[in-house]
């Protein structure tokens, strides 16, 4: 098994394919699509670069996954879909309540959907599936949002907003349906029993302090060295930490962009196309 990243220096935000060299099968996580605030318009930068990536290995994509429904930058699972028919657009059944939550405040359409029928496959709290010869376990990790999931494959991990390299932290938890409890639970009494050599491939990196770009660590590592959450962390100690932090952070400068398309399994709105 074989994992390339794709970085949006624009967002911070990281895009994994992980595939099997043998059946060239794959798994698509977190695909970013460019949004210019200027023109209000998506461009299709990274798209292309995933794609080119896709078919110089003669891929064979049978999942494009979605952590969460991100809040910062907006997901091209649907053009991915245009290209490859097959695929199917996954993301964590809890989503439901996230687009109950963002209905009214996008203003939505009134007979939106809030079933999560917008995506082909809504995945169970750790539940265990295939992409061709990729066995996927999903496991639960809520707090960021209520719909996050990471996805565990042989001994990687893909975990989205809940835990960062370990001089970032964690993830914010101020977002409707947030909990940094939640949030303490995911990762201390969940992510912290998979074994120490697990190796963790991060959502995002800011880069703090300006260093090169990291976007993977191990268990062990986040358990020692965390920033927010080590295994030694008292979850009232956590939970004081994040939510006075939270109360600090401003809002991604994406978030009516991003929650529009991706609570609608990246379907693009006709504001936002050339």
């Amino acid at each position: 098994m074989d994992v390339q990243h794709f970085f949006d220096p624009n967002t911070s935000t990281l895009t994994y394919i992980v595939y099997d060299v043998k059946t060239r099968d794959a798994v698509i996580i977190d695909p970013v699509l460019d949004f210019n605030q200027a023109t209000n318009h998506v461009e299709t930068h990274g798209f292309k670069k995933l794609m080119e990536f896709v078919n110089l290995h003669k891929l064979i994509p049978v999942y494009s996954l979605e952590t969460h429904a991100h809040a910062d930058h907006l997901s091209s699972s649907k053009l991915i879909k245009e290209i490859f028919p097959q695929i199917k657009i996954g993301i964590g059944e809890n989503i439901k309540h996230v687009q109950r939550a963002f209905r009214d405040i996008l203003k939505m359409d009134p007979d939106f959907k809030l079933d999560g029928s917008q995506f082909d496959k809504l995945i169970k709290d750790n539940e265990h599936f295939s992409a061709g010869s990729i066995r996927i376990h999903a496991i639960p990790t809520p707090g960021h949002t209520p719909a996050c999931m990471s996805f565990h494959i042989e001994n990687m991990l893909f975990c989205g907003d809940a835990l960062f390299i370990e001089d970032y932290g964690t993830g914010r938890c101020d977002f409707p349906d947030g909990s940094a409890d939640r949030l303490y639970t995911s990762v201390h009494e969940t992510l912290y029993k998979l074994p120490d050599s697990t190796i963790v491939f991060v959502g995002h990196d800011y880069q703090p302090g300006g260093r090169e770009l990291r976007f993977e660590t191990t268990i062990g590592a986040s358990k020692k060295l965390n920033a927010h959450l080590k295994e030694e962390t008292k979850r009232e100690n956590f939970i004081k930490f994040r939510e006075t932090r939270d109360k600090t952070l401003s809002a991604p400068r994406l978030l009516t962009q991003s929650l529009k398309v991706n609570i609608c399994a990246g379907v693009i709105p006709e504001e936002f196309k050339n």
